[in-house]
């Protein structure tokens, strides 16, 4: 079924959100495999798109959205598909799922991997900081450590039986953490292999690989 979905971007743990999450929900959809920090992202087109040129920009019809967490929200919640994708109805739900949602985009991503990101993999942009690197590869293994009684239950997810936008965050994390060489306690490296089994999962790191 079309529905008018269209995705830039490839080739980093943020646009697989966005191609996971669409393919998990089974949605067709165009998409221009576009990199980060490349001309492509400099055109007065895309400028237009995101004046941030950042990557992934999903438009659905005449709607943009620039950021992954939000991508991926807007489109469980849009194309619900409870057999899928857990999106609770409740408020209190909602808001659970939000806290994880939360504490892994901003303490597993923004303070830890991102930093690690700027000062080894772009130092050439940000400069070289091994202090910081150092304190960011500590303080993303404590986090992670202390989830240790959530992702080492019996349930395959987070919450339960079903996927979530928290999974799919989670999960590109700990996969950044792996191609970073970082060693992922046993529970986390566990509920990483359990959740690489999806079939969508793998489906979108081959999108996602795109050239």
């Amino acid at each position: 079924m079309a529905h008018d979905l269209t995705l830039w971007g490839v080739g980093t743990s943020r646009t697989m959100r966005a191609h996971w999450m669409m393919l998990e929900l089974g949605l067709d959809y165009e998409f221009h495999p576009i990199h980060p920090r490349t001309a492509e992202t400099q055109t007065a087109e895309f400028n237009r798109l995101n004046p941030r040129r950042k990557i992934p920009v999903l438009r659905h019809g005449s709607f943009v959205l620039t950021e992954s967490g939000a991508i991926i929200q807007y489109l469980s919640e849009t194309f619900a598909s409870p057999d899928k994708v857990y999106v609770p109805a409740d408020a209190r739900g909602r808001a659970a799922l939000n806290e994880w949602c939360y504490f892994v985009i901003s303490e597993l991503d923004a303070a830890s991997l991102y930093v690690m990101r700027r000062h080894e993999g772009l130092n050439q942009i940000y400069g070289e900081a091994p202090t910081a690197v150092e304190a960011a590869k500590k303080y993303f293994i404590r986090n992670v450590e202390a989830m240790a009684s959530r992702v080492g239950q019996g349930n395959p997810h987070l919450f339960g039986d079903r996927l979530s936008t928290a999974d799919i965050l989670l999960m590109t994390c700990l996969d950044w953490a792996a191609s970073s060489e970082l060693p992922l306690p046993e529970p986390a490296a566990r509920y990483r292999q359990r959740v690489a089994q999806r079939p969508a999962y793998q489906a979108a790191v081959e999108r996602n690989a795109a050239r």
